[in-house]
């Protein structure tokens, strides 16, 4: 009799326990959090620097999640750091974030995306960037369409023809064009290269101005003064953290500033024809939230921010500063900034 009660209370637990063994199962890299299964997740993001552009993309990544279901503070813990400018700040924060084995890793802007996959070689921490011009030229992944590594993102290469189209529109006139840009990032030296071709298309001049960090700025934008009708400011992280500097020497000598993206309009360049970064940011989001579903980074194609839309942006009060007119077609298009 008691051989047969035993045999009978093991048959009972033996079928209690998949239910038992099934709450509180997590995906790789996930964390339990025994509430009948939930995941949490920790993702890191490394920003070079902080500028609006690029915070909009952090901002616009946040988001991304959010929609997909992975919402800080409750599921999802975020590390966010910015290196100031610092491509060696990036690699130790990057490293650190290794250190710490998050699920995910985020680099904001291309010296960043490139300290965060340095780091993460190896790992098996999938890495994504944003805001990064050309992944193939920074050697982030092998292919646009097939990255090949544990490296994929979102591309914010932008219609550098069409914005140099922009100053010849406002400037019928215009002779020669100005570029300020940091030699030492990847993504500027492709958006010059772009620039160089485009503008001997024109039939201008170029006059062509590197610096190596902020404090160079306004020197170099006061080399341009007089030699230029118009200056060019690329995606250059450098240059664009030291915008005002290029907005005083425009301003003291009438010269035309058009932007590589809307944010600096906003901060009081004159126009662009551009991607939204926040929106680039957004699918990023969307992006991290497939791969910490499981899904293969070296198999998800590199996303173009043009291919998600662009727009003018025009600044009116910063138009009326340098003395130039925005031709009535493009105001109807453009959003308006009035500061």
């Amino acid at each position: 009799m008691k051989k047969y009660s035993v045999t009978v209370l093991l048959l009972v637990l033996l079928a209690l326990l998949p239910a038992g063994c099934s709450q509180g199962t997590e995906a790789p890299g996930g964390d339990e959090t025994g509430n009948g299964g939930a995941k949490s997740f920790t993702v890191g993001i490394v920003q070079i620097a902080e500028h609006p552009a690029l915070d909009a993309s952090r901002e616009g990544f946040l988001a991304g999640l959010a929609e997909a279901g992975y919402v800080e503070g409750e599921n999802l813990t975020v590390q966010y750091h910015s290196a100031q400018g610092d491509q060696s700040i990036a690699l130790t924060i990057a490293q650190n974030l290794v250190n710490d084995q998050v699920d995910l890793i985020l680099g904001i802007a291309t010296p960043a995306a490139q300290a965060a996959a340095t780091a993460a070689e190896g790992s098996g921490i999938p890495v994504l960037f944003t805001a990064t011009t050309d992944p193939v030229a920074a050697e982030l992944v092998k292919d646009w369409d097939v990255p090949g590594v544990n490296v994929t993102g979102t591309s914010d290469m932008n219609p550098v023809e069409d914005q140099l189209g922009l100053i010849q529109k406002i400037l019928p006139g215009v002779e020669a064009i100005g570029v300020i840009y940091n030699a030492g990032e990847a993504n500027s030296v492709v958006q010059v290269e772009i620039v160089r071709a485009k503008v001997k298309q024109m039939g201008l001049a170029l006059e062509e101005t590197t610096v190596s960090n902020t404090s160079e700025v306004l020197q170099a934008a006061q080399s341009l003064a007089g030699k230029v009708q118009a200056i060019y400011v690329p995606t250059d992280n450098t240059a664009v953290q030291a915008l005002a500097s290029i907005l005083q020497v425009a301003e003291e000598n009438g010269i035309l500033v058009v932007a590589g993206e809307g944010d600096s309009v906003h901060s009081g360049a004159v126009a662009t024809v551009g991607i939204n970064y926040f929106t680039l940011g957004f699918e990023t989001g969307k992006m991290a939230a497939q791969i910490l579903e499981g899904a293969d980074p070296a198999a998800m194609p590199v996303v173009k921010g043009m291919d998600l839309g662009v727009s003018y942006t025009v600044n009116l009060a910063a138009a009326a500063r340098m003395g130039v007119e925005i031709p009535e077609d493009i105001l109807a298009e453009a959003e308006i900034v009035e500061e």
